[in-house]
């Protein structure tokens, strides 16, 4: 088994855990996702073939919380209420993409409010990171490291566009 194959398991885990702590801040995100306690929504990746692993596709539950647990292997012959299918580039264009701000096509089949509320969560919930940080570092420092940060993120995607032939174009100076 490869390395990357091994380690799945773990980043699934943490990823949940960041995914749960962004909901958790925001009481709108987890009223939406109360109203939809134990239902199972089962992602799947279609993932362009490569040298790479394909990463693991989770069965995720609601909790009476409003947050996400995953599915235990055993539980996952009930089946799920939502089946997502999520196109994925390569890993290297895909976090090309994401940096530039495109989203993967997504595909959707099964409840139709349980696909609406997760569509306003991925519209609607940021992360704060600047609140997460504040603790740490202290608010001044927190800011301006994600203000930063916003301004690397631009410039990567202004790099991106005109890497893809999107330039801006210019407008030309008025002849005297």
């Amino acid at each position: 088994m490869s390395l990357p194959t091994l380690l799945m398991p773990a980043v699934t885990e943490r990823l949940l855990l960041l995914a749960n702590h962004v909901l958790w801040a925001e009481p709108a995100a987890v009223e939406r996702l109360r109203a939809h306690a134990g239902r199972r929504v089962q992602l799947a990746w279609q993932v362009e073939p490569g040298p790479w692993p394909s990463p693991p596709a989770p069965c995720l539950r609601v909790t009476a919380a409003g947050l996400f647990e995953l599915v235990e292997r055993d539980e996952l012959e009930a089946g799920a209420d939502l089946h997502l299918r999520i196109a994925l580039a390569a890993p290297h264009r895909q976090l090309l993409q994401w940096l530039g701000g495109e989203r993967p096509a997504v595909s959707v089949e099964g409840d139709a409010q349980l696909a609406a509320d997760l569509a306003w969560l991925g519209q609607n919930l940021r992360w704060d990171l600047a609140r997460d940080l504040a603790p740490l570092i202290g608010p001044g420092p927190a800011h301006e490291l994600v203000r930063l940060g916003g301004e690397v993120a631009a410039g990567l995607r202004t790099l991106l566009q005109a890497a893809a032939g999107d330039r801006p174009s210019a407008t030309p100076a008025a002849s005297r």
